[in-house]
This record gives structure tokens, sequence and C-alpha cells, in this order.
């Protein structure tokens, strides 16, 4: 029999970031992104059933057997707090649990870019950190809300789905509102949130036109609204948000947009060089009067703003390239990882060369 604590207890001590539980194979494990198979016995169809409705918080157990998958929190005394989704597949249920690391790490202990700290202390507008899945979001808007948290007297709202970093009381006030546990959703929560008098909203992931229109209405008012995106790219972050809105739309969010944009983080996580852990580099776009004019006029936009991320140094801009030249520079990230995750890899390469061998 299957003891989930245990899985869960070794997944912490091998310090993997996912635990993969799948019927007919043995549990599985993600430790610095690569995915590696434990030797505990193979999962049967009745461990995984077991597991599931033992765990499933009632309402979301309504959730799944209506729609055969649901997302929570699940927390075990001794060992922490994860992020589980559970789902059915081929007739069977299967689970993955992301461990959610106790404590927030600072702006410096996650290597983040110094531009973070800038964008945390504005006063309303819109800050959005993106990237693929898996690439640090959530605990790049986790940081950014404690460092709120603990320099300025704020009232601070959390809508997240669901909530996996929590936060007490400092300087500010924090309320965290999970989506199915404290509020339907996020269109809901958008809808009554100017009404609970926060100066800082933090939504856990911009997904449909609805929430979109909300974060932008609540930014120019005065907020500051903290989100995500799942988005490749600075550029691509902002052609996923006009993206929600029908045509008849788009010239009216392009102007909301680039009017309160105060800046966006577009991060993924790479290996470090002895193999052990990983660091962000990020792309980084600040809000200058040529980014609101690409943002408006969206003719030649994707190149247009590239090039000015590429020669923004002054305002705290630079490219994901540029941020794993300097990786590579500070002996942080290898050659190879570095050209793995370039967006222009021949040019990069001319780039590494000049700066050291390996």
């Amino acid at each position: 029999m299957v003891d989930l604590d245990e899985l869960l207890r070794f997944a912490i001590h091998v310090g993997a970031s996912d635990l993969h539980v799948k019927v007919g194979s043995r549990p599985r494990v993600r430790i610095d992104g690569r995915l590696e198979e434990t030797e505990f016995t193979p999962v049967g169809p009745s461990d995984t059933e077991r597991i599931a409705f033992n765990i499933l918080p009632k309402h979301r157990a309504d959730e799944f057997m209506t729609n055969s998958e649901a997302d929570f929190a699940y927390a075990v005394a001794g060992l922490g707090r994860f992020r589980v989704n559970i789902f059915r597949q081929r007739g069977s249920i299967g689970m993955v649990f992301r461990r959610v690391v106790p404590g927030i790490p600072s702006f410096e202990e996650l290597g983040l870019p110094a531009i973070a700290r800038k964008m945390s202390d504005e006063n309303s507008g819109l800050v959005i950190v993106s990237g693929p899945a898996g690439s640090g979001k959530t605990t790049t808007l986790a940081a950014m809300v404690d460092h709120i948290n603990r320099s300025q007297p704020r009232h601070i709202v959390t809508i997240e789905d669901p909530i996996e970093v929590l936060h007490k009381d400092h300087l500010s006030i924090v309320n965290q509102r999970e989506i199915g546990t404290d509020t339907d959703d996020y269109v809901s929560a958008m809808s009554r949130v100017v009404r609970q008098d926060p100066d800082v909203i933090l939504i856990g992931e911009l997904n449909d036109s609805e929430t979109a229109k909300a974060a932008l209405v609540a930014a120019e008012t005065g907020h500051l609204v903290l989100t995500s995106v799942h988005a490749m790219s600075a550029t691509e972050t902002i052609q996923r948000v006009l993206d929600f809105f029908p045509d008849h739309q788009q010239r009216s969010t392009s102007m909301s947009l680039a009017g309160t944009l105060k800046g966006i983080i577009n991060q993924r996580l790479v290996t470090k060089v002895d193999g052990l852990g990983r660091v962000p580099a990020c792309e980084v776009m600040t809000m200058t009067s040529r980014i609101f004019d690409r943002i408006v006029d969206q003719s030649d936009a994707p190149l247009d703003i590239e090039d000015i991320i590429s020669d923004g140094e002054y305002y705290g801009m630079h490219s994901l390239d540029q941020s794993l030249m300097q990786l590579f520079g500070d002996g942080l990230i290898t050659r190879r990882e570095a050209l793995a995750h370039a967006v222009n890899p021949v040019e990069l390469r001319a780039s590494l060369e000049s700066i050291r061998g390996e």
C-alpha cells in the first residue's frame, strides 16, 4: 500500500519540486527540472483512489466528480504545504504534488534583478510576471508581496487558485482569498475587491478577458496590481493580454494597458554550473514613452519592443540573452546551459566567447 506521507517526505529529502503519482508506474520526482523514477513500488488504482478522496476538500471533491480534475492546497504537519492537481487519465486517477518551499526568499536570495524591488514599490499600476509553467512566477510574486508587507503599511488582497504561500501581517495587512473556498472565481472576486479598500491586489493568473479587464480597471483607479501570465517573452506577454479581448476592443485595451503597465519580468529557471539548483534568467521590460508608443501602435511592435529592451539598460531593462550572458560571466551557469535557453543562440555564442572560456 502506497503511503502518501512517505512519498512526500522522500520528495522533500531529495530536494524535489514535484511528485508525480500515476497508476501502473513507480512514483517519480522532478529535481532541478529533471523527472526521475523512484524505487517505490508501482501504484495501483486503489492507491490513487484512496489517496485522492482522503485529501480532497469537500468542495473540491464535488468539483472533481463533476469535472474529473481539481486543484487545491494540501498541508501536512511536519512536512509543509503542497499544491495538488488531481485528474483522471485512462479511467484512473493521477496526481501531481508541487512543494511550496517554507519561508519566503528575498529578491537577493532568489537572484532576481534589482528592478523587481522598484516595481514592488510602485503606488499603482500593473506589474506582470510571466514565463512558462514551472519558471518560478508564484515565488517571484510571493517575494514582491513579502517585500511590500515588510516595508509599507498597506492593505494587500490576494486572489489565488489555490493559495500556496502564506503571508503573516507585518507592516501591511494581508487578506488571502482562495478560489473555490473564499470566492467562486477570479471574476467574482475582482468584481468586489475594490470595496475591500485594497492598496495592492495580487491576481494569481490572468486567464480570461473579464479578469484582465478588472485588473486594468483596478490599476487605472489607483491600485497596484500584481499578476502572472503564461508567456515566453515580454512581447508575447503584452500580446497575450490583448488577445483576451475581441478585435473591436483591441484599440481601447492597448491604450489602457499602455497607460497602466509599469513593467514585465519574464523569467525561466536555468541549471546552475554545479548542477545543484537553478537560478532565474530574466527578461525585464519597464515602461517608457517608446514602449508606450509600441503597445498602442502594434504595426511592428514585436521587433521594436525587443530592440528597445536590449538597448534599455538605463531604464533597468535587459533581454533574456543579456541576462544569460551575465549569469555566464558571473560563473553561475555553463555556456551549454546559456545557449540552450537563448533567444538568439548564434549571437549569444559570439558574446559568450568574448567574456571568458570555461
